[in-house]
C-alpha cells in the first residue's frame, strides 16, 4: 500500500471511529429534553430553566420540560442528572451555592467533580448589601465601624445556613475584622420579613426583589456584592469599591449533564444554550432582572467552577458553617 493510501486509510478509520458521536451532536436534540432545576417552582433556577426550555422547544420541535427535584440545598436533583443518561437530554441548572456544597456537605450521594461535567457558566448578577432605615450606617465603612463597636450584636439574616447571602456575610466579616451575627431562616421570605420589620437590619438581597424596596425607602442599599457596579442599579458602588477592595460573591446559573457526556454533544448544546441566552427578548429579561449573559465555553466553566470552589471552601472553614443532608 502507498503511503498515500495507507494515510487516507487512517483517517478513514479515525472518522469511523468517531462517527457516531458526531453524528448524534448534528442532530442533537433527538428526544424529548430535560432540564432538572434543583429548587421548587418560582426561583431563579426554575425560570431561566424554563426559558431555554422554551426556547429549545421553539427551535428543535422537541419536547423541552422542567423538572423542580427540590432538596436538600439542590443535592436531590444534582444526585439525579448526575446517574442520568450520558446522552445531554438531562441536564442540571444551578445557582451559585452548588460550587459550596462540597464544602457544606460531607455525605454528598455523588462525587460533583468526577460525575457531572459543565456546560455553561450561563449569567451572573450581583445581591445587594441592605440594612433597615433604623440601622444608623449609611456606607459600607460605616456599618463595618459600627460593628467594630459593638461586636456581634449586630444581626444578619439569610434564606439559610450555607446559602449565599450567608457566605457573603462571611465573606464581609472575614474581610473586614469584623463580627456580624448570622440568623438563619427557612428561606428567603421569612427573613426578608424580618429584616423590613427592623428585627433583623442586615441582609445580602437579590438585585431585583431589593429595587422596589429600596425606592419606597423600607431598606438602605450600601453596596452591591459583584466586583463592578450593576447596569441595573448604576449609582450603587460595589462593595469592593466603597471599603473591601476585591470583595466579590457574585450570584450566578450554570447548566451541567452527566459526566460521560459525548464531548461532541457538551459543545453542541453549550452553543445552543449561548445562541438562546444571546436572544434580544430573553437578554433584555435577564438584564432587567440584573443578570448578565455569559454563556461561556465548557472549559471557561470548568475554570469558574474551581475558583468558586475553592472560594467558598475558604468561607466555609473559616465561619465553621457545617451542613446536613
Amino acid at each position: 500500500m502507498s503511503r498515500r493510501w495507507k494515510f487516507i486509510s487512517i483517517l478513514c478509520a479515525a472518522a469511523s471511529s468517531t462517527g457516531a458521536p458526531l453524528v448524534y451532536a448534528q442532530n442533537f436534540p433527538s428526544g424529548a429534553v430535560r432540564i432538572v432545576a434543583p429548587y421548587p417552582p418560582g426561583g431563579g433556577t426554575d425560570i431561566l430553566g424554563r426559558a431555554i426550555a422554551q426556547k429549545l422547544t421553539e427551535r428543535h420541535g422537541q419536547p423541552a420540560i422542567v423538572d423542580n427535584r427540590a432538596g436538600a440545598n439542590g443535592t436531590i436533583g444534582a444526585a439525579y442528572v448526575a446517574k442520568a443518561p450520558p446522552d445531554g437530554h438531562t441536564m442540571l441548572v444551578v445557582p451559585a451555592g452548588y460550587a459550596a456544597n462540597p464544602a457544606l456537605y460531607k455525605n454528598l450521594p455523588y462525587d460533583q467533580t468526577r460525575e457531572l461535567a459543565p456546560v455553561s457558566h450561563l449569567a451572573s448578577g450581583p445581591l445587594v448589601l441592605v440594612v433597615h432605615p433604623s440601622l444608623p450606617a449609611k456606607t459600607i465603612r460605616e456599618l463595618i465601624a459600627l460593628a467594630k463597636s459593638q461586636p456581634a450584636a449586630i444581626n444578619c439574616g439569610s434564606a439559610g445556613n450555607g446559602s449565599l447571602p450567608h457566605l457573603s456575610l462571611e465573606l464581609f466579616n472575614s474581610m473586614s475584622g469584623i463580627r456580624i451575627t448570622h440568623i438563619p431562616y427557612k428561606g428567603s421570605g421569612a427573613a426578608i420579613a424580618d429584616v423590613l420589620s427592623g428585627q433583623v437590619p442586615v441582609y445580602f438581597m437579590n438585585i431585583l426583589q431589593s429595587l422596589p424596596l429600596i425606592k419606597a425607602n423600607r431598606l438602605r442599599a450600601l453596596g452591591v456584592t459583584s466586583p463592578d457596579r450593576s447596569p441595573i442599579a448604576p449609582n450603587l458602588p460595589a462593595i469592593g469599591e466603597a471599603g473591601l477592595p476585591g470583595f466579590d460573591m457574585t450570584n450566578w446559573y450554570g447548566l451541567l449533564v452527566p459526566a460521560a457526556t459525548p464531548r461532541e454533544t457538551v459543545v453542541k448544546l453549550q452553543q445552543e444554550v449561548a445562541r438562546i441566552l444571546n436572544l434580544p427578548d430573553l437578554k433584555q429579561r435577564l438584564a432587567d432582572d440584573g443578570m448578565s449573559v455569559v454563556a461561556s465555553t465548557p472549559e471557561q466553566f470548568t475554570q469558574f467552577l474551581k475558583r468558586e470552589t475553592a472560594k467558598y471552601n475558604k468561607v466555609i472553614e473559616s465561619a465553621g458553617i457545617k451542613g446536613s443532608l
